[in-house]
C-alpha cells in the first residue's frame, strides 16, 4: 500500500501527520477530523484501518475487490461510498475505483487504478480553510466532484475525434478502420453510461436523503456534483447519436455516390449504343442491303451518329446523369 497522505485537521488547518494505526480523539463539532488517502492497499493494512476506525467488514471486502459499481452504503453511523474514475488510455476508456469511508471524525479514501492523485485536491482544500473546517462531508463532496470533473476532458477528447470523423465523412467514404472505430467508440460509451447512471444516483442520494455524517447545509454542494454528472450524461447521449448519424450518413453518401456512378455508366452505355447498333447493322455481310451504293452514305451515317449521340449527351446532362 502507498499512504499518500494522513493528516489531522482542526478548524480547516492541517495540524500534524498521523499513522494509520493511530486512533485520534477528535472534537465532536466536526471541525476536527482525520483525512487519510491511500492507493492500491493490501489486506493487512486495510485490516489495520478497520480496527483503528471500526470500519465495517463488508465495506473492507468491497474496498479490497475494487470491482464495485458506484454506490452508497450506510453502516451504523458511518458511510461507505464507491465512485468510479475514468480516463482515456490508448483510445479506450480505462476505469479505476475510489472507495471512501466516512465517519464523524475521519474520512479515508482508497484509490485503485486511478490516473489522478488527490494531491492537488488536498492542496486546494487546504487553501480554503473556511470550507475545510466544516468537516468530512465537504471533503467527501470535493472528492466526488474531483472524480466527476475528470470525466469531462475524456468526453471532450472523444467528442473532438467524432467531429473530425464527421467532417471526413462528407468528402470521403469511411474506411474499414474508421467504421471499426465507430463501433468501438459506441461500445465504450455504452459501458461508460453504466458507470454514469449509478454515479448520478450516488450524488442524488446525498441531495435527498438524511445520511450519517452529512449535514443539510452540504446538500447544495452534492447537487452541484449531480449537475455535473447529468451534463456528462447529456454529452455521452449526444455522442452516441452523432456516431450513429455518422455511420448512417456515410452509408447514404455511399449509396448516393454509387447511384451517381451507376447513372453515369448507364448514360454512356446508352450513348455508345447508338454507333454500336448502326455499325452492327452495316457490318452484316448481306449482298442486298439498302443504301450501300449511296455516294455520301458514309458521311450521312457519321452525321446521324454524331447528332443522336450529341442529343443524348445533352439530355443526360440536363437530367444530371452526366
Amino acid at each position: 500500500m502507498t499512504v499518500i497522505a494522513a493528516y489531522l485537521y482542526r478548524n480547516g488547518e492541517r495540524v500534524r501527520e498521523v499513522a494509520i494505526n493511530e486512533k485520534v480523539d477528535c472534537a465532536h463539532d466536526k471541525s476536527e477530523f482525520v483525512w487519510i488517502g491511500i492507493a492500491d492497499p493490501d489486506e493487512d493494512e486495510l485490516r489495520t484501518l478497520q480496527a483503528t476506525y471500526d470500519l465495517h467488514p463488508l465495506a473492507i471486502e468491497d474496498a479490497l475487490k475494487a470491482n464495485q459499481l458506484p454506490k452508497v452504503d450506510v453502516y451504523g453511523d458511518q458511510l461507505f461510498v464507491v465512485a468510479r474514475t475514468a480516463y482515456l488510455q490508448e483510445n479506450a476508456i480505462a476505469y479505476g475505483e475510489t472507495a471512501i469511508f466516512v465517519g464523524h471524525s475521519h474520512i479515508i479514501s482508497v484509490r485503485h487504478g486511478s490516473a489522478r492523485a488527490h494531491t492537488e485536491l488536498r492542496a486546494d482544500l487546504e487553501a480554503a480553510p473556511t470550507l475545510l473546517m466544516h468537516g468530512v462531508d465537504y471533503v467527501l463532496h470535493a472528492i466526488l466532484d474531483f472524480v466527476v470533473d475528470g470525466y469531462l476532458p475524456m468526453v471532450e477528447s472523444i467528442e473532438e475525434e467524432v467531429i473530425a470523423m464527421e467532417r471526413r465523412t462528407i468528402d470521403n467514404f469511411l474506411g474499414r478502420d474508421e467504421i471499426t472505430r465507430i463501433f468501438s467508440l459506441r461500445r465504450e460509451l455504452i459501458r461508460f453510461q453504466r458507470i454514469l447512471v449509478p454515479m448520478g444516483e450516488v450524488a442524488g442520494k446525498f441531495t435527498r436523503l438524511d445520511l450519517p455524517c452529512i449535514d443539510t447545509e452540504a446538500r447544495p454542494y452534492f447537487s452541484d456534483v449531480l449537475d455535473h454528472v447529468r451534463r456528462v450524461q447529456s454529452m455521452v447521449d449526444d455522442l452516441r447519436e452523432v456516431l450513429t448519424s455518422v455511420f448512417e450518413f456515410s452509408n447514404l453518401l455511399e449509396q448516393q455516390r454509387t447511384g451517381a456512378i451507376t447513372r453515369q455508366l448507364a448514360a454512356w452505355a446508352a450513348i455508345l449504343a447508338v454507333p454500336t447498333a448502326i455499325a452492327g447493322i452495316y457490318g452484316m455481310n448481306f449482298e442486298h442491303m439498302p443504301e450501300l451504293k449511296t455516294q455520301y452514305g458514309y458521311y450521312v451515317v457519321l452525321g446521324v451518329i454524331a447528332l443522336v449521340c450529341a442529343g443524348l449527351f445533352a439530355w443526360f446532362k440536363r437530367t444530371k446523369w452526366l
